[in-house]
């Protein structure tokens, strides 16, 4: 984000004030008094607009002056983990709204160097965490950190290393984690994100899933998760837009698009420029049934993408991946294959979302008779990800053209 010297104090006034305003807000509400940090407020400010090598440049300050305290060593985790799953193409909600990311085989980019980093902070900010509860057992602050770093690396597990049984039990360890801090300190909102998540997840986990994760038996409860992340929405100091990020997410597995679009644009109006949120409303739009409308909003995107600084870091694919779906969804079969083709081929897609797009292509190119171009197609989405689920359809589409559902 480039501004100014005015705009940097009139931004610097107003991360001020609103850290002000949090706190008169929420008298009743505790949290880590580093979350009201003028410093942390002016890093999560670049956080929310997707400049992430500006914001862990800031976390990485902040995690220097403050040694030994695990909230700012997880300040900078979040950071760092965030970067990393926007790179691979893994924060677009598309791949979560359904159950087959839980089941299916999938591409993903990891990079040795970055995971090493990860697991590295993520086990200082665990000792540091550590190191706090062997002296006062309630440290809420210390509790905290230990639950989110394990959320975190949960996080990091489940969605790049597919090592799901391992991520669902520190997810356990997390939600435990963040249940005590709420036991010694029910104000300590924050701590209603890491517990609500775990409960609504559980609660709607498949049977066949639980049982191939060793869940068996362990209940969740998706009325009252959904319940805490509402809460943490209206009050928390520290995680309520995690907390809304979530639900939207949740209402959109759930088919309650109108619900989540309101989400999602009380996210966009206090972040306009943040590329995420922009392409939630327009995949919510899609899957709503608003057909060219969802169109137009994907080619905005597009448009503002290619608009120099108006987002920080646009990854496109994701919007042509989106217009495509869109376009197909009104069997405008000829530009929906062009939109998946450009996702495909923008400079760093990642493998999962080049194997989605080419099979979709040729899907479209099937459809309009196109089955040359089809079969291209199709054998480049095997060459890009051969191990894939999308991979044994796309073997599939070789052998006998699509013809629709």
């Amino acid at each position: 984000m480039k501004t100014g010297k005015g705009l940097r104090a009139l931004a610097a006034v107003a991360v001020l004030l609103s850290a002000a305003a949090v706190s008169r807000a929420n008298d009743k509400v505790h949290t880590n008094p580093l979350n009201l940090d003028p410093q942390v407020r002016e890093a999560y400010q670049y956080f929310y607009l997707l400049d992430y090598p500006a914001a862990v440049v800031r976390f990485e300050r902040i995690h220097e002056e403050q040694p030994g305290d695990p909230q700012a060593t997880a300040m900078l985790l979040n950071a760092v983990v965030f970067q990393e799953l926007y790179r691979q193409d893994l924060l677009d909600t598309t791949f979560y709204a359904n159950d087959g990311f839980l089941t299916g085989k999938h591409a993903t980019d990891e990079d040795p160097k970055k995971r090493d980093q990860i697991f590295a902070l993520s086990d200082e900010a665990v000792h540091e965490a550590d190191a706090r509860v062997s002296k006062n057992p309630n440290d809420v602050d210390a509790l905290f950190a230990r639950g989110w770093v394990r959320s975190l690396r949960c996080t990091y597990i489940a969605m790049v290393e597919r090592g799901f049984g391992t991520a669902f039990r520190l997810a356990s360890k997390a939600k435990d984690d963040c249940a005590r801090v709420l036991e010694i300190d029910p104000d300590y909102v924050d701590a209603k994100l890491v517990v609500g998540v775990y409960a609504y997840v559980v609660g709607a986990l498949p049977l066949p899933f639980k049982f191939l994760i060793g869940f068996i038996g362990i209940t969740g409860s998706k009325s009252k998760g959904m319940e805490m992340l509402r809460d943490d929405a209206r009050r928390g100091p520290a995680t309520s837009l995690e907390a809304r990020t979530v639900i939207a997410l949740f209402l959109r597995r759930e088919g309650k698009y109108q619900e989540a679009i309101e989400v999602v644009r009380s996210l966009k109006q206090e972040y306009p420029r943040d590329y995420l949120f922009c392409l939630e409303d327009a995949n919510l739009r899609k899957d709503a049934g608003e057909g060219m409308g969802a169109v137009r909003a994907y080619e905005q995107i597009v448009a503002d993408g290619n608009r120099p600084g108006y987002f920080a870091e646009a990854r496109l694919e994701l919007a042509y991946f989106g217009l495509g779906d869109a376009l197909r969804g009104q069997r405008h079969y000829a530009e929906a294959a062009h939109a998946y083709e450009q996702a495909a081929g923008s400079k760093g897609t990642g493998t999962e979302l080049k194997v989605r797009t080419l099979l979709a292509a040729g899907e479209c190119h099937d459809l309009l008779g196109e089955r040359q171009v089809a079969l291209t197609d199709y054998q480049a989405a095997i060459a890009a990800g051969p191990n894939t689920s999308r991979a044994d359809t796309a073997r599939k589409r070789v052998n006998s053209p699509y013809h629709g559902h």
